[in-house]
């Protein structure tokens, strides 16, 4: 039995990095700050132009996933990579990191492996153009049974649900992780998610996850009203566990109809890329290890202030010296 803590579905993003002025931005057509969907023809002539590329592997839930791994739980995450040279890089790079990446390589895949290609300007923006290439075409085929032994919890991402093969992908992990006596949740991922795909998510809420969470935009966009507190009411009366972030106000978490307010730490953001993932992270490790909801939050929020602080998506500094800190260890 694989025994998986934490189990995540989502797109294998490569986050590949370069520095770049404004004039290089202005020439090539980059829209600087913000994040843009690019086609391949455009994402290979911006890879080709990056000089002094890192990379990294990335993806909203992949960098979920891999906090939990960090903190010392059995995760695994589940992505679709072509067989070139950035999917080898991203398969490899998840398992050295300690988190399961159970799908090998694909040669056959008709996308070359997902990219976002960030260039960090003098002043810190970053500016991303995102190819959603194989990672996008992740189906049911994909989403092996074994892999869900003895699993506790899963993790869905939003995104994914673009395409009829990721709502399909979903339906079969939902029901083997339940089939092996775990839960399922989802990030709600986006505004612009929820708007496109609101019937099939808020079914998805209702009748197949025990967990959700989102962003006061992502909720309130989902039950189509302005009253915040009207749409997380809709959500808790379909879904055990409700969480509602609020970037400097206190988190929200609805378990079974109880309502607990967790208070933010104020940091001073260097690089809010990866706030909400790495949220997640603190809260399903102390979900899964069997903390109350106010402690789950509590951890929740350390992550997301630890991840503001510093460039990038993912912890620097051990969350589990964070947290014992704290004394919620």
């Amino acid at each position: 039995m694989s025994n998986y803590d934490v189990i995540g579905i989502g797109n294998a993003i490569v986050d590949v990095i370069a520095h770049a002025d404004d004039s290089f931005l202005d020439h090539m057509g980059i829209e600087k700050g913000i994040m843009q969907l690019v086609d391949r023809p455009r994402a290979e002539v911006l890879y080709a132009a990056m000089t002094d590329r890192t990379q990294t592997p990335g993806g909203s839930v992949a960098n979920t996933i891999a906090g939990i791994g960090a903190l010392g739980l059995r995760t695994a995450f589940i992505g679709k990579v072509k067989g070139d040279a950035l999917g080898r890089f991203y398969a490899e790079s998840m398992d050295a990191s300690g988190t399961a990446f159970p799908n090998a390589p694909v040669d056959t895949a008709e996308a070359p492996t997902s990219r976002s290609m960030i260039f960090v300007s003098p002043d810190g923006e970053r500016s991303m153009n995102t190819y959603l290439g194989a990672g996008a075409d992740l189906g049911q085929d994909d989403v092996a049974p074994e892999v869900f032994d003895g699993g506790k919890l899963l993790f869905l991402e939003g995104y994914l649900f673009d395409k009829d093969e990721g709502k399909t992908a979903f339906t079969q992990a939902a029901r083997l992780i339940r089939e092996a006596g775990g839960k399922a949740g989802i990030t709600l991922s986006d505004p612009f998610c929820c708007d496109r795909h609101r019937g099939d998510f808020q079914r998805l809420v209702r009748d197949e996850m025990d967990f959700t969470i989102g962003n006061r935009d992502e909720w309130k966009t989902l039950y189509e009203t302005d009253d915040l507190d009207a749409a997380l009411a809709k959500a808790a009366a379909d879904c055990e566990t409700v969480v509602c972030t609020r970037s400097g106000d206190p988190v929200i978490i609805i378990l079974g109809g109880e309502r607990v307010e967790i208070p933010v730490q104020m940091v001073t953001p260097v690089d809010a890329t990866g706030a909400g993932d790495q949220f997640a992270a603190g809260f399903l490790f102390g979900v899964a290890t069997g903390r109350d909801m106010t402690t789950a939050g509590r951890m929740g929020v350390l992550a997301a202030a630890e991840v503001i602080g510093h460039v990038g998506p993912r912890p620097k500094a051990s969350m589990t010296d964070i947290f014992s800190a704290e004394g919620l260890l």
